[in-house]
């Protein structure tokens, strides 16, 4: 594991085994004051040790409640993806806007522009089709920075649905298919093509980057170049102290300024879905029923796929590794939801006590890239969002009801 620089201290955190599960509401989406904060200190200390400026990507955490804390820790900037995730960050983060988006449509364009600092473009033909209105915004004195995201055909990403560099991808624009020379009115670049990675990958893609696109990095031109998200900085083991060692180095090499929009990173082991067991019915193996669906409300279960963890819950045996007389220890449930859907379901786990009607069954790790994907899917009860304070008090921040589920519909 690599150790933490000995100037760097961390807040304490909240021990889950003191949460009173049972008093918050089920279900719910709780996140974790003391886990934001320690995270907040950490992604502070490498803004301050890199000289980059870390903004939020709202695509990955977005619970805007939470933005006078991380203003208290220098965050002030936020990046968007779509018209409605702009004006969230004009209206609710009080800091600059950087909007990237595949590509921008003329009816959204102007609400876009007129909320933005930074705007990044996915293709040359985007920022031809819009650099007139930009420019008429400069000539009425606002200052608009417009950068062109490029592809350096370079990731280390295994799923193929998160690689937005892998075979013939849509985002960013390749060093064959990049004109001859930089577009005017172009001040920046952009790249992204990591995905939840340490700092020796993010080194990697640099030395790609530089290779392929070095004579406009060295152009006076290009004032600033962000290296979009994918850096877990806040997971344990990351190394943060190379992160800061390569950061400084590009920023010194290529005289720009270097923005770095982790989403991630924020909300990284923030805090839990709290669901409620509504039956346990029995077919061959036990299986539990919860008041949370896999599809609504934990999308990336299904998409990613991965294995959240259960608190409390453990994995059975391996069917590999099993005799016929072996009884797992504990008691074996299949953990699903309360869709329709047939596939709407976790996996099996091993509880220490058997479970009941009412019985809590709390998923670790629920806040980054899962509020802002869930759905309301067979029209099931959307968990609350709720705040466990470092003082220990418990915060409803929004109950969802009937209307918003029939303001989706027409």
């Amino acid at each position: 594991m690599t150790e933490l620089p000995a100037d760097l201290t961390l807040p304490e955190v909240t021990d889950p085994a003191s949460v009173d599960w049972q008093s918050i509401p089920s279900p719910a989406f709780v996140l974790d004051e003391s886990r934001l904060r320690r995270n907040l200190a950490l992604i502070s200390y490498v803004q301050e040790k890199s000289g980059a400026q870390i903004i939020v990507a709202f695509k990955g955490f977005s619970m805007w409640s939470t933005f006078p804390i991380l203003r208290e820790y220098g965050i002030t900037g936020a990046t968007a993806s779509s018209l409605n995730e702009v004006i969230l960050a004009d209206e609710e983060m009080q800091g600059e806007v950087h909007a990237y988006a595949p590509a921008y449509s003329e009816e959204d364009f102007p609400e876009i522009l007129r909320r933005s600092d930074h705007i990044v473009f996915n293709s040359v033909q985007q920022w031809e089709r819009f650099a007139e209105q930009v420019e008429a915004a400069r000539q009425e004195g606002r200052t608009i920075h417009a950068g062109i995201r490029v592809n350096p055909e370079y990731a280390e990403v295994e799923t193929d649905l998160y690689n937005p560099a892998g075979p013939f991808s849509r985002l960013g624009v390749t060093r064959r298919e990049f004109p001859d020379t930089l577009p005017a009115g172009i001040d920046g670049l952009h790249f992204h093509t990591l995905c939840e990675k340490d700092s020796d990958t993010l080194e990697r893609t640099l030395e790609v980057l530089e290779e392929k696109f070095g004579e406009f990095l060295a152009s006076e031109q290009i004032k600033w170049v962000n290296f979009g998200g994918g850096h877990l900085m806040t997971r344990e083991g990351y190394d943060i102290e190379r992160l800061i060692r390569v950061v400084r180095a590009f920023r010194e090499k290529w005289n720009v300024h270097v923005i770095l929009e982790p989403g991630s990173a924020f909300g990284w082991q923030t805090g839990w879905l709290v669901s409620s067991v509504l039956d346990v019915v029995h077919n061959v193996k036990d299986a539990v029923l919860l008041d949370v669906s896999v599809s609504a409300h934990m999308p990336d279960v299904l998409e990613m796929p991965y294995r959240p963890r259960i608190l409390g819950a453990g994995d059975p045996p391996s069917d590999d590794h099993r005799e016929a007389e072996d009884v797992p220890a504990g008691h074996p449930y299949i953990i699903g939801g309360t869709t329709c859907l047939a596939g709407d379901v976790v996996g099996e786990y091993v509880f220490p006590q058997p479970l009941k009607v009412g019985s809590r069954v709390v998923f670790d790790d629920m806040i980054h890239y899962t509020m802002v994907k869930t759905t309301f899917f067979n029209g099931v009860k959307h968990p609350d969002i709720g705040i466990l304070h470092a003082d220990g008090s418990y915060e409803r921040v929004k109950v969802f009801g009937y209307e918003e589920f029939k303001a989706k519909l027409s």
